[in-house]
């Protein structure tokens, strides 16, 4: 049994938690040893857009898996939202140490159009809200579909689905009591998302200001997942095949930091996710968190989308009683420097000191 009183960095008040067995209570345990006295806790980060199950070259191990979220814990991450797996991790919920996990099934896609032997590829486009069902039931709330990629017909960025099929997709989900998610780059797959009432946007650089504005209407997310961003050139470099897609990722690249700039300053709800998995490597939710202040993103801001905004959005504690005993000691105060991040007196997960 342990004894932690600190500050809390967004209202600069003491917190005094105790934990016992793993969990946190805010009344005082007999018997508790005082193991934290002064600095700054912050609950454990939030990596909102994460995939253990992947990497490049695919055949991840479940041991591989653990080994990426140990990396992830390490920097911090003590929730991790992952956005689709070939890999079902939910072994992992078993490791005393581990992040807590709010899954999505496998990516939804079509066939040819997205990475081969990601996700589920469907022959058969109606048959999507059935396979949003399944996949469902196989996550733990959350639903992953492509909205866009490379059509190489076309040469260029496509959407997926059609209107109908989306709003089937929404649908389905939802009738399950979960939520649904997309990835998209440009800008054609975006109205149709929206206004089916998708929950969340991934990356969204391709939003345009009419778009922007249906998002805070409907109260749809946003993971801009900046880090990842930063890799369109080198993805383009890679697509000489398709010079036409090529010149439409380097624009998105250009034009991000003001689409991000524009969905802030509307009132977009945003939160801090990496993509680590296949590029990036895990570990860096602390890079995602300062690429956000490099933005124009205040660091008190940066650091609540990284922290309680994720939380309660994923239904996750935040340091109340009877919550998991999840959270950092920091000797700076992280929202006048980020950097103590990168060096924090204590990760405790589950109770457990894990740094």
């Amino acid at each position: 049994m342990a004894h932690h009183c600190g500050r809390d960095p967004f209202t600069g008040e003491p917190i005094e938690l105790w934990v016992d067995n793993g969990v946190i209570r805010r009344e005082s345990v007999p018997g508790a040893v005082t193991e934290t006295d002064g600095g700054w806790i912050v609950p454990g980060l939030v990596d909102a857009h994460n995939h253990v199950g992947i990497a490049p070259g695919l055949g991840v191990t479940i041991e591989q898996a653990r080994a990426f979220a140990q990396a992830d814990v390490r920097a911090g991450a003590l929730l991790i939202r992952e956005v689709g797996s070939p890999l079902d991790t939910h072994p992992l919920d078993d490791d005393p140490t581990g992040p807590v996990f709010v899954r999505a099934g496998k990516h939804i896609a079509r066939t040819k159009r997205y990475l081969r032997g990601y996700g589920i590829e469907l022959d058969d486009p109606d048959d999507l809200a059935a396979e949003v069902t399944r996949q469902a039931r196989a996550g733990d709330g959350w639903v992953k579909l492509v909205g866009d990629w490379i059509d190489r017909e076309v040469g260029d960025l496509a959407p997926l689905w059609t209107r109908d099929q989306l709003d089937a997709a929404v649908h389905a989900a939802h009738a399950e009591g979960g939520r649904i998610t997309a990835h998209v780059f440009g800008t054609d797959a975006l109205p149709d998302i929206i206004a089916a009432g998708f929950d969340c946007i991934e990356h969204g650089t391709g939003l345009t200001d009419d778009l922007i504005d249906a998002m805070v209407a409907k109260s749809i997310a946003l993971v801009p997942t900046f880090i990842q961003v930063e890799n369109f050139p080198g993805i383009a470099d890679g697509a000489d095949r398709f010079p036409t897609y090529q010149a439409h990722m380097r624009a998105l690249h250009r034009s991000a930091p003001a689409v991000f700039a524009a969905a802030r300053e509307a009132g977009v709800t945003m939160f801090a996710g990496t993509d680590a998995g296949g590029f990036i490597e895990h570990g860096r939710i602390v890079d995602e968190i300062a690429a956000m202040v490099a933005a124009g993103f205040p660091a008190r801001d940066a650091l609540l989308a990284a922290t309680y905004g994720p939380r309660s959005w994923l239904g996750a504690g935040i340091l109340d009683d009877g919550d998991r005993a999840d959270f950092l000691v920091l000797d700076d105060d992280p929202t006048r420097d980020l950097q103590t991040l990168r060096r924090p007196r204590a990760v405790v997960c589950a109770g457990r000191y894990v740094l």
